[in-house]
Protein backbone atom coordinates (compact mmCIF):
# COMPACT_ATOMS: atom_id res chain seq x y z
CA UNK A 1 0.00 0.00 0.00
CA UNK A 2 1.62 3.27 -1.07
CA UNK A 3 1.23 6.11 1.96
CA UNK A 4 1.23 9.77 1.87
CA UNK A 5 4.06 11.34 3.83
CA UNK A 6 3.39 14.65 5.92
CA UNK A 7 6.16 16.27 8.05
CA UNK A 8 5.99 15.05 11.70
CA UNK A 9 3.00 12.44 10.73
CA UNK A 10 2.94 8.72 11.01
CA UNK A 11 2.73 8.30 7.09
CA UNK A 12 -0.97 7.59 5.80
CA UNK A 13 -2.48 4.99 3.34
CA UNK A 14 -3.21 6.39 0.15
CA UNK A 15 -6.63 4.21 0.82
CA UNK A 16 -8.09 4.29 4.16
CA UNK A 17 -11.52 3.07 5.27
CA UNK A 18 -14.58 5.54 5.25
CA UNK A 19 -17.22 4.48 8.00
CA UNK A 20 -20.35 6.09 7.59
CA UNK A 21 -21.90 2.84 6.98
CA UNK A 22 -21.28 0.83 10.42
CA UNK A 23 -24.60 0.96 12.11
CA UNK A 24 -26.02 3.19 10.25
CA UNK A 25 -29.61 2.04 9.06
CA UNK A 26 -29.78 3.92 6.00
CA UNK A 27 -27.40 1.98 4.15
CA UNK A 28 -29.96 -1.21 4.63
CA UNK A 29 -26.61 -3.75 5.69
CA UNK A 30 -28.38 -4.79 8.77
CA UNK A 31 -27.40 -5.81 12.34
CA UNK A 32 -25.19 -8.64 10.90
CA UNK A 33 -23.24 -6.26 9.10
CA UNK A 34 -22.41 -4.16 12.10
CA UNK A 35 -21.72 -6.71 14.78
CA UNK A 36 -19.79 -8.53 12.25
CA UNK A 37 -18.59 -7.91 9.15
CA UNK A 38 -17.88 -3.83 10.33
CA UNK A 39 -15.48 -5.50 12.59
CA UNK A 40 -13.80 -8.16 10.06
CA UNK A 41 -13.27 -5.40 8.00
CA UNK A 42 -11.76 -3.26 9.91
CA UNK A 43 -9.01 -5.66 11.11
CA UNK A 44 -8.56 -6.74 7.61
CA UNK A 45 -7.84 -3.56 7.08
CA UNK A 46 -4.91 -3.12 9.31
CA UNK A 47 -4.26 -6.51 8.29
CA UNK A 48 -3.39 -4.69 4.64
CA UNK A 49 -1.69 -1.40 5.80
CA UNK A 50 -4.92 0.40 5.36
CA UNK A 51 -3.85 2.71 8.70
CA UNK A 52 -6.73 5.69 7.57
CA UNK A 53 -9.71 4.82 9.71
CA UNK A 54 -12.08 7.76 9.41
CA UNK A 55 -15.62 8.08 11.30
CA UNK A 56 -17.62 10.48 12.76
CA UNK A 57 -19.91 10.85 15.81
CA UNK A 58 -22.66 11.36 14.09
CA UNK A 59 -22.42 8.31 11.95
CA UNK A 60 -25.37 6.56 13.57
CA UNK A 61 -25.13 8.43 16.45
CA UNK A 62 -22.06 7.51 17.54
CA UNK A 63 -22.39 3.50 17.05
CA UNK A 64 -19.93 3.79 14.40
CA UNK A 65 -17.16 5.17 16.74
CA UNK A 66 -18.19 2.16 19.58
CA UNK A 67 -17.51 -0.31 16.69
CA UNK A 68 -14.33 0.98 15.92
CA UNK A 69 -13.19 1.12 19.39
CA UNK A 70 -14.44 -2.69 19.57
CA UNK A 71 -12.44 -3.69 16.79
CA UNK A 72 -9.45 -2.09 17.72
CA UNK A 73 -9.02 -3.19 20.93
CA UNK A 74 -5.15 -4.28 21.11
CA UNK A 75 -4.17 -2.76 17.98
CA UNK A 76 -4.88 1.06 18.38
CA UNK A 77 -1.76 2.20 17.27
CA UNK A 78 -1.60 0.53 13.81
CA UNK A 79 -4.18 3.19 12.92
CA UNK A 80 -4.40 6.36 11.97
CA UNK A 81 -7.87 7.14 13.86
CA UNK A 82 -9.98 10.40 12.46
CA UNK A 83 -13.32 11.77 13.76
CA UNK A 84 -15.18 14.46 13.38
CA UNK A 85 -17.46 17.23 15.27
CA UNK A 86 -20.90 17.91 14.04
CA UNK A 87 -20.98 21.66 14.04
CA UNK A 88 -24.13 22.09 15.58
CA UNK A 89 -23.26 24.99 18.79
CA UNK A 90 -19.51 24.05 18.01
CA UNK A 91 -18.37 26.56 20.50
CA UNK A 92 -14.94 25.82 22.36
CA UNK A 93 -16.00 23.94 25.62
CA UNK A 94 -18.28 22.24 23.13
CA UNK A 95 -15.87 20.66 20.75
CA UNK A 96 -13.66 19.74 23.55
CA UNK A 97 -16.81 17.93 25.31
CA UNK A 98 -17.58 15.79 22.05
CA UNK A 99 -14.39 15.12 21.65
CA UNK A 100 -13.73 13.40 24.91
CA UNK A 101 -17.25 11.73 24.26
CA UNK A 102 -16.24 10.63 20.78
CA UNK A 103 -12.95 9.31 22.54
CA UNK A 104 -14.64 7.21 25.48
CA UNK A 105 -16.63 5.57 22.92
CA UNK A 106 -13.53 5.00 20.40
CA UNK A 107 -12.14 3.32 23.71
CA UNK A 108 -8.83 5.51 23.02
CA UNK A 109 -7.06 8.33 24.81
CA UNK A 110 -6.27 10.00 21.50
CA UNK A 111 -7.44 11.25 18.15
CA UNK A 112 -5.40 11.24 15.61
CA UNK A 113 -7.26 13.29 13.43
CA UNK A 114 -10.43 15.53 14.25
CA UNK A 115 -12.34 17.52 12.37
CA UNK A 116 -15.47 19.98 11.80
CA UNK A 117 -17.76 17.93 10.15
CA UNK A 118 -19.26 21.05 8.58
CA UNK A 119 -18.86 24.70 8.28
CA UNK A 120 -20.85 26.76 10.86
CA UNK A 121 -20.96 30.84 9.71
CA UNK A 122 -23.56 30.98 13.22
CA UNK A 123 -20.86 30.05 14.94
CA UNK A 124 -16.86 31.98 14.94
CA UNK A 125 -14.15 30.11 13.33
CA UNK A 126 -12.16 31.44 16.22
CA UNK A 127 -14.27 29.83 18.71
CA UNK A 128 -14.55 26.34 17.28
CA UNK A 129 -10.55 26.58 16.60
CA UNK A 130 -9.82 27.65 20.47
CA UNK A 131 -11.56 24.27 21.29
CA UNK A 132 -8.93 22.41 18.95
CA UNK A 133 -6.20 24.03 20.22
CA UNK A 134 -7.11 22.98 23.91
CA UNK A 135 -7.55 19.70 22.84
CA UNK A 136 -4.11 19.67 21.26
CA UNK A 137 -2.47 21.16 24.29
CA UNK A 138 -4.00 18.77 26.52
CA UNK A 139 -2.75 15.85 24.25
CA UNK A 140 -6.25 14.46 22.59
CA UNK A 141 -5.67 15.56 19.37
CA UNK A 142 -2.78 15.17 17.59
CA UNK A 143 -3.45 17.04 14.45
CA UNK A 144 -6.86 19.71 13.26
CA UNK A 145 -8.92 19.45 10.22
CA UNK A 146 -11.92 20.57 8.63
CA UNK A 147 -14.24 18.93 6.41
CA UNK A 148 -16.59 20.14 3.49
CA UNK A 149 -14.52 23.82 3.27
CA UNK A 150 -14.04 25.83 0.86
CA UNK A 151 -10.57 27.63 0.61
CA UNK A 152 -10.80 30.58 1.93
CA UNK A 153 -12.66 28.91 4.84
CA UNK A 154 -9.81 26.68 5.11
CA UNK A 155 -7.03 29.19 5.61
CA UNK A 156 -9.05 30.92 8.04
CA UNK A 157 -9.75 28.05 10.12
CA UNK A 158 -5.67 27.75 9.87
CA UNK A 159 -5.24 31.33 10.86
CA UNK A 160 -7.29 30.41 13.82
CA UNK A 161 -5.78 27.53 15.06
CA UNK A 162 -2.29 29.16 15.00
CA UNK A 163 -0.57 25.96 13.82
CA UNK A 164 -1.24 23.96 10.43
CA UNK A 165 -5.24 22.48 9.85
CA UNK A 166 -3.70 19.67 8.61
CA UNK A 167 -6.43 18.32 6.11
CA UNK A 168 -9.83 19.19 4.51
CA UNK A 169 -12.43 16.41 3.63
CA UNK A 170 -14.64 17.05 0.51
CA UNK A 171 -16.31 14.98 -2.43
CA UNK A 172 -14.07 14.39 -5.25
CA UNK A 173 -13.79 12.01 -7.82
CA UNK A 174 -14.03 11.68 -11.20
CA UNK A 175 -17.74 12.52 -10.92
CA UNK A 176 -17.65 15.42 -8.69
CA UNK A 177 -14.42 17.46 -8.54
CA UNK A 178 -15.46 21.44 -8.65
CA UNK A 179 -15.53 21.66 -4.64
CA UNK A 180 -12.09 20.16 -4.51
CA UNK A 181 -10.25 20.89 -7.38
CA UNK A 182 -9.21 24.69 -6.09
CA UNK A 183 -8.32 22.94 -2.94
CA UNK A 184 -5.40 20.40 -4.41
CA UNK A 185 -2.85 23.14 -5.57
CA UNK A 186 -2.72 24.85 -2.54
CA UNK A 187 -2.69 21.52 -0.29
CA UNK A 188 0.81 20.28 -2.08
CA UNK A 189 2.05 23.96 -2.11
CA UNK A 190 1.56 24.49 1.54
CA UNK A 191 1.80 20.22 2.68
CA UNK A 192 -1.41 19.86 3.82
CA UNK A 193 -3.61 16.87 2.56
CA UNK A 194 -7.12 16.56 1.05
CA UNK A 195 -8.99 13.96 2.01
CA UNK A 196 -11.48 12.38 -0.82
CA UNK A 197 -14.91 11.06 0.15
CA UNK A 198 -17.51 9.38 -2.37
CA UNK A 199 -14.63 8.22 -4.01
CA UNK A 200 -17.10 6.11 -6.07
CA UNK A 201 -19.31 8.90 -6.01
CA UNK A 202 -21.90 6.11 -4.03
CA UNK A 203 -21.27 3.23 -6.91
CA UNK A 204 -21.57 5.33 -10.16
CA UNK A 205 -18.19 5.10 -10.87
CA UNK A 206 -18.28 1.43 -10.14
CA UNK A 207 -20.23 0.33 -13.21
CA UNK A 208 -22.50 -1.08 -11.67
CA UNK A 209 -25.50 0.92 -12.33
CA UNK A 210 -27.48 2.10 -15.30
CA UNK A 211 -30.81 3.80 -16.77
CA UNK A 212 -32.26 0.12 -16.55
CA UNK A 213 -30.59 -0.22 -12.27
CA UNK A 214 -31.15 2.32 -10.84
CA UNK A 215 -29.90 1.65 -6.71
CA UNK A 216 -31.96 1.80 -3.59
CA UNK A 217 -31.12 2.66 -0.03
CA UNK A 218 -29.54 5.28 0.84
CA UNK A 219 -28.01 6.03 -2.71
CA UNK A 220 -31.41 6.67 -3.92
CA UNK A 221 -31.65 10.00 -2.90
CA UNK A 222 -28.16 10.87 -5.02
CA UNK A 223 -28.67 13.01 -7.94
CA UNK A 224 -25.61 11.61 -9.45
CA UNK A 225 -27.71 7.96 -9.62
CA UNK A 226 -30.86 9.00 -11.13
CA UNK A 227 -31.79 7.82 -14.45
CA UNK A 228 -30.94 10.87 -16.10
CA UNK A 229 -27.32 11.03 -14.72
CA UNK A 230 -26.83 7.67 -15.29
CA UNK A 231 -27.52 7.80 -18.84
CA UNK A 232 -25.33 11.02 -19.48
CA UNK A 233 -22.38 9.34 -17.58
CA UNK A 234 -21.96 6.67 -20.41
CA UNK A 235 -18.90 8.50 -21.66
CA UNK A 236 -17.29 8.60 -18.37
CA UNK A 237 -17.97 5.02 -17.49
CA UNK A 238 -16.97 3.97 -20.91
CA UNK A 239 -13.39 5.26 -20.78
CA UNK A 240 -13.01 4.14 -17.22
CA UNK A 241 -13.90 0.65 -18.06
CA UNK A 242 -11.25 0.89 -21.14
CA UNK A 243 -8.72 1.93 -18.30
CA UNK A 244 -9.34 -1.08 -15.94
CA UNK A 245 -9.82 -3.14 -19.15
CA UNK A 246 -5.88 -2.40 -19.97
CA UNK A 247 -5.01 -3.00 -15.82
CA UNK A 248 -7.26 -6.22 -15.41
CA UNK A 249 -8.82 -4.31 -12.77
CA UNK A 250 -12.66 -3.36 -11.89
CA UNK A 251 -13.64 0.53 -13.06
CA UNK A 252 -13.94 1.11 -9.11
CA UNK A 253 -10.23 0.45 -8.64
CA UNK A 254 -9.28 2.05 -11.63
CA UNK A 255 -11.25 5.33 -10.14
CA UNK A 256 -9.93 5.35 -7.06
CA UNK A 257 -6.33 4.80 -8.53
CA UNK A 258 -7.45 8.58 -10.61
CA UNK A 259 -8.37 9.86 -7.15
CA UNK A 260 -4.95 9.25 -5.27
CA UNK A 261 -2.77 10.05 -8.08
CA UNK A 262 -2.81 13.11 -7.02
CA UNK A 263 0.30 13.55 -4.04
CA UNK A 264 -1.46 15.44 -1.76
CA UNK A 265 -4.59 13.22 -1.95
CA UNK A 266 -5.87 10.17 0.08
CA UNK A 267 -9.04 8.38 -0.75
CA UNK A 268 -11.59 7.00 2.23
CA UNK A 269 -14.42 4.53 0.29
CA UNK A 270 -16.54 2.72 2.06
CA UNK A 271 -17.22 -1.13 1.91
CA UNK A 272 -20.18 -3.45 1.96
CA UNK A 273 -17.83 -6.22 2.82
CA UNK A 274 -14.52 -7.78 3.04
CA UNK A 275 -13.78 -8.48 -0.09
CA UNK A 276 -14.74 -5.24 -1.25
CA UNK A 277 -12.49 -3.58 1.02
CA UNK A 278 -9.48 -6.15 -0.43
CA UNK A 279 -10.31 -4.47 -3.66
CA UNK A 280 -9.89 -1.03 -2.53
CA UNK A 281 -6.77 -1.63 -0.72
CA UNK A 282 -5.45 -2.95 -4.55
CA UNK A 283 -6.29 0.20 -6.47
CA UNK A 284 -3.72 1.84 -3.68
CA UNK A 285 -1.15 0.31 -5.43
CA UNK A 286 -2.34 0.75 -9.11
CA UNK A 287 -0.42 3.20 -11.19
CA UNK A 288 -1.87 4.82 -14.33
CA UNK A 289 0.11 5.65 -16.99
CA UNK A 290 0.19 10.10 -17.80
CA UNK A 291 -1.76 9.46 -20.97
CA UNK A 292 -4.67 7.04 -18.97
CA UNK A 293 -5.48 9.56 -16.46
CA UNK A 294 -5.73 12.57 -18.58
CA UNK A 295 -8.47 10.15 -20.84
CA UNK A 296 -10.07 10.13 -17.82
CA UNK A 297 -9.49 13.73 -16.41
CA UNK A 298 -10.98 14.66 -19.83
CA UNK A 299 -14.03 12.42 -19.59
CA UNK A 300 -14.50 13.87 -15.85
CA UNK A 301 -14.37 17.16 -17.18
CA UNK A 302 -17.21 15.99 -20.04
CA UNK A 303 -19.52 14.82 -17.30
CA UNK A 304 -22.16 17.53 -16.97
CA UNK A 305 -25.20 15.84 -14.67
CA UNK A 306 -28.33 17.57 -14.16
CA UNK A 307 -28.81 18.65 -10.25
CA UNK A 308 -31.48 18.01 -8.19
CA UNK A 309 -33.91 20.69 -9.63
CA UNK A 310 -33.24 19.76 -13.42
CA UNK A 311 -33.67 15.95 -12.23
CA UNK A 312 -37.27 17.12 -10.57
CA UNK A 313 -38.42 18.79 -13.78
CA UNK A 314 -37.42 15.60 -15.81
CA UNK A 315 -39.06 13.52 -13.68
CA UNK A 316 -42.01 15.81 -14.04
CA UNK A 317 -41.96 15.53 -17.29
CA UNK A 318 -41.87 11.35 -17.62
CA UNK A 319 -44.64 11.10 -15.46
CA UNK A 320 -46.89 14.10 -17.53
CA UNK A 321 -46.13 11.88 -20.73
CA UNK A 322 -46.43 8.57 -18.98
CA UNK A 323 -50.31 10.08 -18.11
CA UNK A 324 -51.25 11.67 -21.39
CA UNK A 325 -49.60 7.92 -23.22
Amino acid sequence: MRTLEIDGVPAWSKIGLGTWQFGSREWGYGEAYARREAGAMLRRALDLGVTLIDTAEIYAFGESERIIGEALAGRRDEAFLASKVFPVAAFAPVVEQRARASLRRLGTDRLDLYQLHWPNPAVPIASQMAGMRRLRVQGLVQEVGVSNFDLARWRAAEAALGVRVLSNQVQHSLAVRRFADPLLDWARANGRVVIAYSPLAQGLLSGRYGPGNVPGGVRRGNPLLLPENLDRAAHLLATLREVATAHDVTPAQAALAWTVRHPNVVAIPGAASVAQLEANAQAGDLELADDEAAALTAASDAFRPLGPADTARARARRTLAAVRR
